[in-house]
């Protein structure tokens, strides 16, 4: 991509809206993936009162509009102004308690999140069917656009046409740890220890189980289950919690000009040095982007 094209793309003008200032690209089509668009207000007339406490609008009583959600409210419950990046706004904007929450929270990944994925990290990385795979660094572009991913090759894999993102991790997955035991009884289903009572005690060769069922299972009935978090795209994601630590990330998206979609793997390096961590930090970072670009889809 020449650098005159880039420039072009990355060209963003300064517009006013009912909502305030906001620094926006210069054509849509090159706005962050992560964006979100202004609401459309709730029209003062189907609001007579204050869609929080109910308060009646009058003299005193002033109604605002939530710049992120666009509902009424009454000054208490829409007093307070939050940064609000995803819509590009310049200044603090006035949002409803629920609203300046989310923001709040989402302030933590461009904080920080956003910086990891911008700084990058190093992965051995696999495409498609290929089994030798290639030590690459890869990290977001700087206009949140892209995955670049740079070694003996160079890639650039557009935000926009991924589909389906899969966290790979290790330890205990979100929810609790569910265990896959080949008995040689009865006792063939998987058990969930999540809000079961059941309090799981380590022992040499033996997983002793006390609380509903009082059972003592050898090792070698335990098959070794695989976690995942799977985001797809065009479903919600998975919810945070759990001890899983992430070890790598596939991810399917569609080459321009290509049939069907192409599969990327990245996986964290075996060594737990500074690149290992860096992965991880990566990686974590990338989940929470993912929970971004389906809001923004979904919108």
């Amino acid at each position: 991509m020449s650098s005159e094209v880039a420039a072009r793309r990355d060209a963003k003008k300064l517009v006013r809206s009912p909502s305030g200032l906001r620094m926006v690209p210069e054509h849509r089509a090159f706005g962050s993936p992560f964006g979100l668009e202004e609401p459309q207000w709730v029209p003062d007339k189907e609001c007579p009162r204050c869609m929080q406490c109910d308060a009646k609008f009058d003299f005193l009583t002033r109604k605002h509009h939530c710049r992120r959600c666009g509902k009424c409210f009454c000054d208490k419950c829409c007093g307070q102004k939050v940064p609000l990046r995803r819509m590009c706004f310049v200044d603090p904007v006035r949002q409803c308690a629920e609203c300046a929450l989310v923001s709040h929270k989402e302030a933590e990944f461009y904080d920080k999140q956003l910086k990891v994925l911008l700084s990058g990290a190093t992965f051995l990385v696999t495409f498609g069917d290929t089994e030798k795979p290639e030590t690459m660094v890869c990290r977001l572009s700087n206009n949140q656009r892209y995955l670049l991913l740079e070694g003996d090759s160079h890639y650039e894999i557009e935000i926009a046409r991924i589909s389906t993102v899969q966290i790979l991790t290790e330890g205990f997955p979100p929810g609790g740890l569910t265990l896959r035991i080949k008995l040689p009884v009865q006792l063939a289903s998987p058990m969930c220890l999540e809000g079961s009572g059941v309090v799981a005690h380590w022992e040499p060769a033996l997983l002793l189980l006390s609380g509903v069922c009082g059972n003592e299972i050898p090792l070698h009935f335990l098959e070794k289950d695989t976690h995942t978090h799977t985001s797809l795209l065009g479903s919600q994601p998975v919810s945070e919690g759990g001890n899983a630590r992430a070890t790598g990330m596939s991810l399917q998206y569609s080459a321009p000009g290509a049939e069907g979609t192409t599969q990327l793997k990245l996986m964290a390096g075996e060594d737990a040095n500074a690149s290992r961590r860096q992965a991880t930090a990566w990686l974590a970072a990338m989940h929470k982007a993912t929970k971004l670009l389906y809001e923004s889809r979904d919108q």
